[in-house]
């Protein structure tokens, strides 16, 4: 029989909390790990026992079945781990709903596509104090059937506050991964219940989290980022209009959320308009790639003064140089070729470019 909606499953955890009460165990905890799950049947229990397996008495797990409709609530039921029910609210909801039902300092949301690697949890608790607001992990990437894929982004050792802020203020953007590569404080957390523009957690926290202390930055890979049908950051794919005029709105009002933040945390400190921003511009470049639309050559200018102060690598740079010349010139459809051979995963070239442009370009054989 099914458990009734909004109840808790309190599982053994024979592993985690042997010989100790619940409630002492989570006393105790530093790291409270939050899983939610919105129809993910075929990968929740993975997610589950990669925190379980590591047997940590300092780490608490929660699990939040956002009402899937699929077999995900048995999933997590046979896994024994804390877990709750709740009708469905979006991964924001969920996460606050799980937020609410931990007490650790520190918390980590993990998707329930994705996994930590073993060990991953007592390098993560190693590194926290008071004056981290913020970690980030690397992360490998991994397909449906758990084959590797290469790293989802290489990311530099750092802990850093300042110079990563002053980042945060001049482009509204910074080199981090998604949701389940970050351990926030539970008060950079807190700011997930002034958003009411977005369904998705991977936002504020992020950016804001140099306002409250300092980030430190891991290349380890500490987890797997699952790619697979369903995801949401289309990874590897080209990127539709649709997609693209979102990711531009939920920059446009993430900025003006951070612009607040900014007001209240670090007053007389001014963020980038979002229009001015490099990452606004390039999106709505490729928007008007995708659109059919020739961008027009008098942004070009714009784009490539901003590219000059973007944290690149100038290998980085020079493509991404050819790329905005090249798409501002081309045809439609050839632009759409280039925009293509961009977005695939693993490696890229001019060669390689070269090589999908002309086969484009070619005529087709009867």
């Amino acid at each position: 029989m099914d458990a009734p909606e909004t109840s808790e499953v309190i599982g053994p955890e024979p592993e985690i909390r042997r010989g100790r009460s619940e409630s002492a165990s989570r006393d105790a905890a530093k790291l409270a790990v939050i899983i939610t799950c919105y129809n993910y049947e075929a990968f929740v229990g993975r997610a589950i026992n990669s925190v379980l397996d590591q047997k940590r008495d300092d780490c608490e797990l929660v699990v939040v079945d956002d009402g899937s409709t699929d077999g995900s609530w048995q999933a997590i039921g046979r896994s024994g781990a804390r877990a709750f029910r709740i009708d469905n609210r979006g991964q924001l909801g969920a996460c606050i709903y799980g937020l609410e039902r931990t007490q650790a300092p520190f918390v980590l949301f993990l998707d329930a596509d994705d996994e930590l690697k073993p060990g991953s949890l007592a390098t993560l608790i190693d590194k926290l104090d008071e004056r981290v607001a913020k970690i980030q992990f690397a992360l490998t990437l991994i397909d449906a059937d758990d084959r590797p894929m290469g790293a989802f982004s290489s990311l530099d050792a750092f802990r850093d506050r300042e110079g990563l802020l002053d980042e945060v203020l001049r482009r509204g953007v910074y080199k981090t991964p998604p949701t389940s590569g970050n351990v926030l404080r539970r008060d950079v957390c807190e700011l997930l219940r002034e958003v009411d523009y977005d369904k998705a957690v991977d936002g504020i926290i992020l950016f804001a989290a140099p306002l409250f202390g300092d980030v430190v930055s891991l290349s380890e890979e500490l987890g797997y980022y699952r790619v697979h049908g369903r995801n949401d950051s289309r990874f590897g794919q080209i990127p539709t209009a649709a997609i693209l005029e979102r990711d531009i709105n939920r920059f446009v009002v993430r900025t003006e959320h951070l612009r607040r933040v900014v007001q209240r945390l670090a007053p007389g400190r001014q963020l980038v308009q979002c229009r001015d921003a490099f990452y606004y511009r390039e999106r709505k470049f490729c928007l008007d790639i995708v659109s059919g639309h020739r961008p027009r050559v008098t942004v070009l200018p714009m784009l490539l003064a901003g590219l000059a102060a973007e944290p690149y690598s100038l290998r980085v740079k020079l493509a991404m140089m050819v790329f905005f010349v090249l798409g501002s010139v081309l045809p439609s459809e050839a632009a759409k070729t280039l925009l293509a051979y961009r977005s695939k995963s693993g490696e890229r070239s001019a060669l390689g470019f070269a090589r999908e442009f002309f086969r484009f370009r070619a005529p087709a054989r009867r």
